[in-house]
């Protein structure tokens, strides 16, 4: 009977494994998105029919749950491993097809509505490039006037707008077609199909700004055709009134201003044609683009307007002819007195020019002012002898105009007038010549007498011992302008010689370059002394310049560091202010750098080099605090780790424990097993190691409580408080299960159950053993005695594994021998996992009654490091990594690497609850009714890869 179990158990295992490797083969041919339509179609109707067969692997499934049910009843101890490892495979496989079905359909279900999609969208662009085609194509229709342009050129520019727009929609059209060609590879939406759409767009767009550009071309043309035109007419009108005032007012004024005005009005007249033949030119342009019938009215409109031009021509040219007549018969009697009249004007002006440019004026004269003045007398005195002619001729014209019987007594007086005033300026002019020499000499005897004084306070300064920068300054300022003075006093050679004599001149100018030379001399002590005085003053300031920033830093960092005295409220808080001391060490170890730049510029000087040292000395101070916070608060945020860590191990074993145990609060000793009362002892058992790790997170949370804010001392005084009443209440359902099951037991079970009792739940009170307690002592001896053995060996054989992975990811890769060569010995280390993980088994049978837990969870969470990172090193071989398991190690990151290493390291207690639930399953009592094997942890593969899907769901 049991080997016929056996071998329906097989049977269906096979027949289901052959099964889902027909489904995972169907799957595979049909794991694809790329190619047509049609073809994407009849994948995605495969897909539903695989779907569809889904329920009939759950039917296999029950089955073969049935059948292992069976077996594992019947079957010895050495053949239910074999099952139970079968009955595992089977169920991994089960839920690999399973997710793959889903994943695949999905996929191509997804990827063939996006398609749809994308059609769809594109007909609608096509269909509207067809209608704006149309739209576009005729001809630009000839319009009658300038309003009717303007509202076809709106028209116009609206349809550019809405090719504009259409733009969005092409691009979006394209990301599309590229992001679906990246996935399906159909010509359909390939490049060339892209830049076809494109290339049509861009026409329709080229055609529509070329239209708008034509027609703003036409309507300003026209635009600027009519403002000419209205500008012609006004001015026009402006010429005519003009001119029938100039007629009306001809008796009125003279001929000769009516003759004038006429001839103004002639010139415009005459600019008036060539406007008009400018706007002929334009309105044959504009014709062009105008309706026959608005071509006639702008004909019309340009007749009218040459008619009046003509008509105004001819009037000007009749009133200029009869003016003319009556100017000749009145400028023959007054041409010779107005002739004369202007020679006496023009020549009084002259003189009293000549007069006004001899003004000495007022005051102090410069050097420049009185040489001008004295070149101004000289060509003054010659202006006046060649103005002696002009005198004679007015006599002449004089003599003349006194043949004529009019009165001549006025121009007379004028003539006798302006001689007199030629004599006046004469004599004024030789005068000032003779002044101006002499205030000459004596001006350029001033800068050598100024430079002798100058030169006797310069040698006095530079004999003191410690001269001001002002001063010297001050008497260089004083060389440069004495040395502009001197040179221009020997470039004045001619002038010298002309005002005071060859002689004269050639003795001033041997003393001006004497002068020179000392000037010369003098000025280079002056600089040298300079040079000097700046170099200390600059020394001075740069030391300044620097040290002030590094206070102002330094005072800085002591105000962030004395906000970092306040207790935090939370881990998180923790760790947060240990990033911002270590970002203040980071700042003064700055500061320190920039010591050594400014160390540089105190040379000699005692000030600063003391300044320098008090620095220095605040700074070592502020380091040697700033090290001791962050030593403290690494030992806070430690210890608040450990604290919450040792916290959720012991709330998770309690509310599994309670859990458990309320399940037995039902169940009746006489109906149950053997397998149960095992159970029930297994989890008494842990009794004593759970209550010491009760007082040490007691004790962790003590130390917590000392150095966080009152706030979090209150949250962790209140989980320490729930912990205990947890335990209490633990303790006394257990209590009271034991009670009730002692009553209801045969007498050799109340022994045991009492001896448990009285060793793991009430204390030292229970003191009547029998025989077997002994027997049971001595068991246990030997248990802890192998449970240590199996412990050590797994710890040595874990550590050497861990060695072998970290010396082959140390090496360095450069060949693809080496890759090979590294892939094939991480794949031997990936061969001795399941041995590694059946060693692990085993040193978890004896953990529920022996063992320290607290070593078990650290080699736990070794063993899933060395997997996990033995993995990724599979994936990625030529990775390099050479970090050590380490649980309590710390790194320092930013940005996004620290975040998902305060997340991971935030759910490790929740991973380790979950592996921990996962083993409890498998090693439960397997006569169990209520042991399912639907109930075990099925997140073995939650950290694969899976898509992502923004949208409605795709089923």
């Amino acid at each position: 009977m049991t080997q016929q179990l056996q071998d329906e158990f097989d049977s269906s295992v096979e027949n289901a494994e052959a099964w889902m490797k027909a489904i995972q083969e169907r799957l595979s041919i049909n794991d694809n998105t790329k190619g047509p339509r049609s073809a994407l179609e009849a994948r995605l109707r495969e897909t539903e029919k695989i779907r569809d067969l889904e329920p009939e692997g759950m039917l296999k499934m029950d089955l073969i749950l049935t059948k292992a049910d069976a077996a594992l009843h019947c079957v010895s101890e050495d053949e239910k491993h074999k099952v139970l490892s079968k009955l595992r495979h089977i169920k991994a496989l089960w839920e690999e097809t399973a997710i793959y079905i889903t994943h695949c359909h999905s996929r191509i279900e997804w990827v063939w509505l996006h398609w749809s999609e994308y059609l769809k969208a594109q007909d609608e662009f096509y269909i509207w490039i067809h209608n704006m085609r149309v739209t576009l194509e005729p001809d630009i229709e000839l319009q009658l006037g300038l309003k009717e342009k303007q509202w076809q050129l709106s028209h116009a520019q609206v349809l550019l707008n809405d090719v504009l727009n259409q733009s969005v929609l092409l691009e979006t059209l394209l990301e599309e077609a590229a992001s679906l060609f990246n996935r399906i590879g159909d010509p359909s939406v390939d490049e060339d199909a892209q830049k076809k759409m494109k290339a049509e767009y861009e026409s329709i767009r080229k055609e529509a700004q070329n239209r708008v550009k034509l027609l703003e071309k036409i309507t300003e043309e026209h635009k600027q055709y009519s403002a000419n035109v209205n500008q012609f007419q006004s001015w026009l009108n402006g010429v005519t009134e003009r001119l029938n005032c100039c007629i009306g007012e001809a008796t009125k004024s003279s001929a000769e201003d009516s003759l004038k005005a006429l001839k103004e009005i002639a010139k415009n007249i005459k600019n008036g044609a060539k406007k008009l033949k400018h706007l002929e030119n334009q309105c044959a342009d504009v014709i062009q683009n105008t309706s026959p019938l608005g071509a006639e009215r702008l004909k019309d409109e340009l007749d009218d307007l040459r008619k009046a031009l003509e008509k105004l021509k001819l009037l000007s040219r009749e009133e200029e002819q009869r003016l003319l007549k009556i100017q000749q018969s009145e400028s023959a009697y007054k041409s010779q007195a107005r002739q004369l009249e202007a020679d006496i004007q023009e020549f009084r002006k002259d003189l009293q020019k000549l007069e006004n440019d001899l003004d000495p004026g007022e005051g102090e004269k410069t050097e420049d002012e009185l040489v001008a003045q004295w070149r101004k007398c000289n060509a003054t005195r010659a202006v006046l002898a060649a103005e002696e002619s002009k005198v004679e001729r007015l006599k002449a014209q004089l003599k003349e105009l006194l043949r004529f019987s009019q009165d001549v007594q006025p121009h007379v007086d004028s003539v006798i007038s302006v001689i007199r005033d030629y004599q006046s300026v004469k004599g004024k002019t030789s005068k000032m010549s003779a002044d101006t020499e002499t205030q000459l000499s004596r001006l350029f005897q001033n800068p050598l007498q100024s430079f002798e004084q100058w030169k006797l306070t310069v040698q006095m300064l530079l004999e003191t011992p410690e001269p001001a920068l002002d001063q010297i300054e001050a008497a260089l300022a004083e060389s440069s302008q004495f040395k502009e003075k001197l040179m221009t006093l020997q470039l004045k050679k001619d002038l010298l010689n002309n005002i005071l004599g060859e002689e004269k001149a050639k003795s001033f100018l041997e003393e001006v370059a004497e002068a020179s030379k000392e000037r010369e001399i003098l000025h280079k002590s002056l600089l040298q002394s300079k040079s000097k005085l700046q170099n200390l003053i600059l020394q001075h300031k740069d030391f300044d310049a620097a040290f002030a920033p590094l206070q102002k830093k330094l005072f800085a960092i002591k105000a962030k560091l004395d906000l970092e005295n306040e207790p935090q409220p939370n881990l998180l808080g923790k760790k947060t202010q240990l990033q911002r001391l270590q970002m203040i060490q980071d700042d003064l170890a700055e500061l320190a750098i920039q010591m050594e730049e400014v160390e540089k510029l105190v040379q000699s000087n005692a000030t600063h080099r003391h300044e320098m040292n008090q620095l220095t000395s605040d700074i070592q101070a502020l380091k040697r605090s700033l090290e001791m916070m962050i030593q403290q608060t690494e030992e806070h945020v430690q210890k608040h780790w450990v604290f919450n860590d040792k916290l959720s191990d012991l709330q998770q074993w309690i509310t599994a424990t309670t859990e458990k145990i309320g399940s037995y609060q039902s169940a009746d000793v006489k109906q149950g097993n053997e397998s149960r009362v095992a159970d029930l002892e297994r989890w008494l058992a842990e009794f004593p190691d759970k209550e010491i790790q009760l007082h040490l997170v007691e004790a962790h949370g003590q130390l917590v409580m000392e150095n966080s804010s009152p706030e979090e001392t209150a949250h962790v005084q209140a989980e320490l408080d729930q912990l205990k009443e947890s335990w209490k209440s633990l303790k006394e359902m257990a209590t009271g299960l034991l009670k009730r099951w002692q009553l209801n037991r045969p007498m050799a079970d109340k022994k045991k159950i009492t001896f448990v009792d009285s060793r793991h739940v009430s204390g030292p009170i229970f003191h009547c053993l029998d025989l077997n307690h002994k027997q049971e002592k001595t068991t246990d001896g030997q248990r802890a005695s192998s449970h240590s053995k199996l412990l050590h060996d797994f710890e040595e054989w874990l550590q050497g594994e861990n060695t072998k992975l970290s010396k082959i990811l140390a090496v360095n890769l450069s060949s693809t021998e080496e890759i090979k060569t590294r892939h094939k010995e991480l794949e031997e280390l990936q061969a001795r996992v399941p041995d590694g993980q059946r060693r692990f088994e085993d040193l978890l049978h004896f953990h529920p009654v022996i063992g320290n837990s607290e070593d078990l969870e650290d080699l736990r969470y070794r063993w899933m490091l060395y997997k996990s990172k033995l993995k990724e090193s599979m994936s990625s071989p030529i990775t390099r990594s050479s970090e050590k398991p380490d649980r309590f190690r710390k790194k320092r990151s930013g940005g996004m690497c620290s975040f998902l290493h305060r997340v991971c390291w935030a759910s490790l207690p929740l991973q380790l609850l979950l592996l921990f639930l996962l083993l409890l399953a498998f090693l439960l009592p397997l006569a169990e009714k209520t042991h399912s094997c639907t109930l075990a942890n099925n997140f073995a593969r939650s950290f694969n890869l899976m898509l992502r899907y923004n949208g409605p769901p795709p089923t």
